[in-house]
């Protein structure tokens, strides 16, 4: 019995344990079959192309714990940043970093606080209106922003484009580690802090597992909703910002299309699609396993079309996983309830 709650606690609430398990076995396994993958130079290469992900998963995840789904955060992302860079290059201004991230945050708020309205306001499926915005927003940028790509940024993300926080050479070739990953890193521990500490991530996860019983505690049901998609609006903005830094261009088609693996990355680890559950742990670790399997199989030469392929695959397994965990859940509370009713009818029999 001692060694089930053992393995229960290294398996985590939410399978974290297990999935890091996952992580290091393809790991240890793909430096066994290439001694290349265990190097400075893949890990780093990793963590970059994980910067962007992790960012936008982590917005994906506040909204999959109240208990929709959104999958017009690539569009909002996009968006705000190239509106962001159209607007400095066509007025020609060149303003610090932390403007250009407040700029293209006030745009991601406006958009995420449409879909917020529309959802909260009048109780509409999350995933019918944040497809409909998507459209909405996408055709809006292309209409009254343009859809000219521009090979050239503004001074200030130019310089920052190359900037490394690591940098040095190795057997291997050069091995350069961004430094925008540790924007990453500041999402990452802001959102797992609003999430464990303040009563807006406590209402996020009543209102995933309970909308009713949610606004009948007296949570503020409708105002949670509205702040939630304010704040994916922002943190997808950042993301996108981020992105066309590290691209050294901005491009308005990137990103769009992309948001598979990012849901992807948050159900595999271990948010529930139904809504109440999920960790940022559980988000890292899903994030960087999905990367770490796209470079697996790059590396062993697998066609790129097929990582997509793998993606679904991914997807699909950790939301079978999640319906038979909850299957086994409702038999046992069902089998308890009968136990208990058994007593009770014995108990009036004697």
């Amino acid at each position: 019995m001692d060694i089930r709650k053992t393995l229960r606690k290294l398996q985590g609430r939410n399978n974290e344990g297990t999935l890091l398990l996952v992580l290091l076995a393809i790991v240890i396994g793909m430096s066994l079959l290439n001694p290349v993958f265990f190097t400075a130079n893949t890990a780093f290469a990793v963590l970059r192309s994980a910067t962007v992900p992790m960012i936008l998963a982590l917005s994906v995840l506040l909204v999959i714990i109240s208990g929709g789904i959104d999958v017009s955060f690539p569009v909002v992302a996009i968006a705000s940043a190239y509106t962001t860079v159209t607007i400095l290059l066509a007025t020609g201004t060149d303003v610090p970093m932390v403007v250009v991230f407040a700029i293209a945050a006030a745009i991601g708020a406006i958009l995420g606080l449409v879909n917020g309205f529309v959802i909260a306001k009048f109780r509409l499926p999350t995933l019918i209106v944040t497809l409909g915005t998507q459209g909405v927003f996408f055709g809006a940028m292309l209409t009254y922003v343009g859809a000219k790509y521009f090979p050239e940024l503004p001074p200030t993300m130019a310089a920052l484009s190359t900037v490394n926080i690591l940098d040095f050479t190795t057997a291997h070739g050069r091995a350069n580690l961004h430094v925008l990953v540790l924007l990453a890193i500041v999402a990452t521990l802001l959102v797992w802090a609003v999430l464990k500490w303040t009563m807006f991530g406590r209402s996020l996860y009543a209102i995933g597992d309970d909308y009713e019983g949610a606004h009948r505690a007296g949570f503020r049901v409708v105002r949670t909703q509205i702040l939630t998609y304010v704040l994916v609006g922002v943190i997808a903005s950042m993301a996108g910002v981020a992105h066309i830094t590290m691209s050294r261009a901005a491009n308005p088609q990137d990103l769009v299309g992309g948001e598979l693996d990012i849901i992807a990355a948050v159900v595999l680890g271990g948010a529930s699609i139904f809504g109440g559950r999920g960790s940022v742990g559980g988000t890292v670790l899903g994030v960087l396993l999905i990367q770490v399997i796209n470079n697996s199989l790059l590396l062993v030469g697998v066609p790129s079309a097929w990582l997509r392929a793998a993606v679904g695959i991914l997807l699909i397994v950790g939301v079978g996983i999640q319906a038979v965990s909850a299957r086994r859940k409702a038999q046992r509370v069902h089998s308890v309830e009968d136990v208990m009713d058994l007593t009770v009818a014995q108990r009036k029999e004697a």
